[in-house]
């Protein structure tokens, strides 16, 4: 039992970064949890962890540690879980992340629901349109689209995203509607950035994608505002259908170029390659599949 305790006080203090946080978890006082980080790196004859009063940070030696300590304490709960007569019950602190839009429309409230029927479990969830390094950064789960290239991480597929060109009907009335990708060339495109392009279906060969570099007088590295100057009349947006489907159904905005929309891609949950997933992971992952499939993101809000 002691080591049991030492194990998790370490894991506790590790994720939440200090030793009052892992008390408070723990429902004991900060002496308590620093007694039992005591007595586990004195047992293991190695510093794990770095304390100030404020903080707590890894060794190398911890970091190395910490993920063979979690995966102990996981499998534990899951054995009980199998076996326990009130049924599946997680607890823990995850770590998600997710990219900016999507996670404020879909998986924040997503979090929300889990973590009413999970009482036991915490969430941290970091939104943002940066590609973390999950391992490295210490997250549990990622939300990514597109297909997986890094062999360490493993993946659950959720759903598929498909992404139109759209304009608002004011705007084509005004400035036509294009018929060919050309056509784009005379257009004011919403872009995220000059270095990036539109993909779309090739016209020679609809079976492969082209991508394609537009331009405009608009640039914003948020595609919230890119979403927000289509509505306005100001251009064409190349957008995700689950940002403006909503959009379509109502008229506030148009789709263009149907006929060339790239196939969709996959939506991902992402975790490190490990012999078992934590059971709060798991269930928060199985709660994401059952909603997309539920209500599917190519179909919109």
């Amino acid at each position: 039992m002691d080591r049991f305790k030492e194990l998790q006080s370490f894991v506790l203090a590790a994720s939440r970064g200090s030793l009052s946080a892992a008390a408070r978890a723990e429902g004991v006082s900060a002496a308590v949890i620093s007694r039992r980080l005591d007595a586990l790196e004195q047992r293991l004859g190695v510093r794990l962890l770095v304390r100030t009063t404020r903080r707590v940070s890894l060794t190398y030696e911890g970091a190395a540690f910490l993920e063979d300590a979690q995966r102990i304490l996981d499998e534990l709960a899951n054995a009980e879980a199998a076996v326990s007569l009130g049924g599946i019950k997680a607890s823990g602190h995850i770590r998600l992340t997710a990219p900016a839009g999507f996670g404020r429309l879909y998986i924040a409230p997503l979090v929300q629901a889990f973590l009413e029927d999970h009482s036991e479990v915490s969430v941290d969830l970091d939104l943002g349109d940066r590609v973390v390094d999950i391992v490295n950064e210490g997250f549990d789960c990622a939300i990514r689209f597109g297909e997986l290239s890094d062999s360490s991480l493993v993946s659950i597929k959720l759903g598929q995203n498909r992404r139109l060109v759209v304009a608002s009907p004011a705007y084509l009335e005004k400035h036509g509607t294009p018929a060919s990708l050309d056509d784009l060339a005379r257009h004011n495109c919403l872009t995220l950035g000059q270095q990036r392009g539109w993909l779309f279906a090739n016209p020679a060969d609809l079976a492969a994608t082209l991508s394609v570099k537009v331009a405009g007088r608009f640039v914003c590295n948020d595609g919230a505002v890119l979403h927000e100057w289509a509505l306005a009349g100001l251009g064409l947006a190349w957008r995700s259908f689950w940002e403006v489907g909503e959009d379509l159904r109502a008229g506030r905005l148009a789709p263009v170029l149907e006929h060339l929309a790239a196939p969709p891609i996959g939506v991902y949950a992402v975790f490190p390659q490990r012999r078992q997933l934590a059971l709060r992971v798991r269930l928060l992952i199985d709660s994401f599949k059952h909603a997309f499939a539920a209500h599917p993101l190519d179909r919109g809000r």
